[in-house]
């Protein structure tokens, strides 16, 4: 993927309406771990995000996701809530410890049991489930066997999605293996900042790679088993990597994150192959042994789409002294999650911010689109995670106004529409996050969620955005610029 640099801004959509194509898929998407709670019924055991939330100053307030928005027993309500907003599909995770809980042998037939319920309502209320087999939660035996350093790992996954497969194949039409690897490669087992916790930048370049051959032994496992009509991809948080001046060493700079941030990724899973910058940039930590013959070719499966996540660009330069700069929006550790960028420095963009730091940028979102156009033409994209955490609460007539979040979203989803009408294959949008939950190591104190919950009563409020949005999912259209946003029922 080619480092690229800001390209001026689209101009503004000015017409009246802005209509998505026919057929365009509108959801919304959530994770096991941050919503279902019931950390210990039915079977289900520890994973490593439930050692490392009880580990004593790892997450803020010492938040844990033992409860969360006790999604497990609220599920239809959840669901009914979806129904009413209008949306056409929703992407969830699968709990491995809840279905496999040791990481081996036979599946946990309550915990099947309680996505297959799942799926079945969903379809009832004519809403496309979408499955995600990994969103971070491994079972801690398997990594107190090594974890996903060791290539074990990546056998263990592709057995647990033969599992998934069999039971809910017949519910499930589009599967996605794995959410964010970097996120579980780099801030895992490179920065500590999630779970396991782990800082070791060898071993997190190890966890990258067998967490790209854990998806492609999953993607053959998945189409042996599933009916021919099933959609796979896997969902990347490709970083859009900007340089924060054409000079060369801010180029370089870009490169050397662009190629640890996603073509860690791409290179192998879309193109067969790892870059040769991203080895040479590493080669003083390792010599990419665990790659073994024929692991690429494994890694490079064929995929009905590209998962695409997307938040905030990255603005990167050059170091300008000595020390080492990684204070990137990863942070709040000594240890950085990028191998081979020791001498970058990362920049705040200009402009408004998030609850959460992050720049509001659309235009990053419409210049990420263009580039995976350019450079895996043909390949169809789904946004699978786009939304906005802002310091929500509820008014006194109980109700919840959030217009920055209606204003952060109206701006995206006018970025993938210009994109498609320049072209791009992108064939939906998946809001992040239905419901406020736990957001990691900020614990609760971070609502990115389209329905506000009130965490001591699980009581849940649909906010303004979600009325926007689902007005946004019946109508296939977004509301004239400039308008109120409010969306009406």
């Amino acid at each position: 993927m080619a480092t690229a640099t800001r390209r001026p801004a689209p101009e503004p959509d000015t017409t009246d309406a802005r209509t998505f194509p026919e057929g365009f898929t509108w959801g919304t998407a959530t994770a096991a771990y941050q919503i279902e709670g019931a950390a210990a019924v039915d079977g289900r055991t520890p994973s490593i995000w439930d050692t490392y939330s009880h580990t004593p100053g790892k997450v803020k307030n010492g938040d844990t996701g033992d409860i969360a928005t006790d999604h497990y027993h609220r599920w239809r309500e959840d669901v009914a809530i979806m129904a009413d907003l209008g949306v056409g599909a929703y992407r969830f995770s699968l709990s491995w410890p809840r279905i496999q809980p040791t990481g081996r042998g036979p599946a946990v037939q309550k915990g099947l049991d309680f996505y297959r319920r799942l799926a079945d309502e969903l379809l009832e209320k004519g809403i496309e489930p979408v499955a995600t087999l990994y969103h971070w939660d491994l079972p801690q035996e398997l990594e107190d066997a090594g974890g996903w350093p060791e290539r074990a790992t990546a056998d263990r996954f592709a057995e647990y999605a033969g599992l998934a497969a069999e039971a809910l194949g017949d519910r499930v039409g589009t599967w996605i293996t794995l959410n964010e690897p970097w996120c579980s490669a780099f801030l895992g087992y490179g920065s500590g900042v999630h779970a396991p916790g782990r800082t070791d930048q060898v071993a997190a370049l190890r966890a990258a790679h067998h967490l790209n051959l854990a998806h492609g032994k999953a993607v053959q496992v998945l189409r042996a088993a599933l009916p021919p009509a099933a959609r796979l991809s896997i969902t990347l948080n490709i970083h859009h990597v900007r340089a924060l001046t054409e000079q060369a060493g801010d180029l370089d700079a870009a490169r050397r994150i662009d190629a640890v941030a996603n073509r860690v990724f791409t290179g192998p899973l879309l193109g067969g192959e790892y870059p040769a910058d991203l080895l040479a940039d590493t080669a003083h930590l390792t010599d990419w042994s665990f790659v073994r013959d024929g692991d690429t070719a494994l890694a490079h499966q064929p995929l009905d789409f590209l998962g695409v996540n997307y938040y905030t660009p990255t603005l990167v330069s050059a170091a300008t002294d000595d020390g080492t700069h990684h204070s990137d929006g990863h942070g709040r550790s000594a240890f950085s999650p990028w191998p081979g960028g020791e001498r970058v420095a990362f920049h705040r963009p200009p402009g408004e911010t998030t609850a959460m730091g992050w720049a509001v940028d659309p235009t990053g979102l419409y210049d990420l689109l263009l580039r995976l156009h350019s450079d895996f033409p043909g390949l169809p994209m789904m946004i699978t995670e786009n939304g906005a955490a802002f310091d929500d609460y509820v008014n006194p007539d109980g109700e919840v106004h959030d217009p920055d979040r209606i204003a952060y979203l109206d701006g995206h989803l006018a970025a993938v529409h210009r994109a498609i009408d320049a072209g791009v294959d992108v064939r939906g949008y998946f809001l992040w996050s239905l419901l406020d939950n736990f957001e990691w190591g900020y614990g609760y104190s971070k609502r990115f969620g389209a329905v506000y919950v009130d965490y001591p009563t699980g009581k849940r409020i649909p906010k303004s955005s979600a009325r926007w949005y689902g007005q946004v999912a019946r109508t296939g259209t977004l509301p004239v610029a400039g308008g109120s946003g409010e969306g009406t029922r």
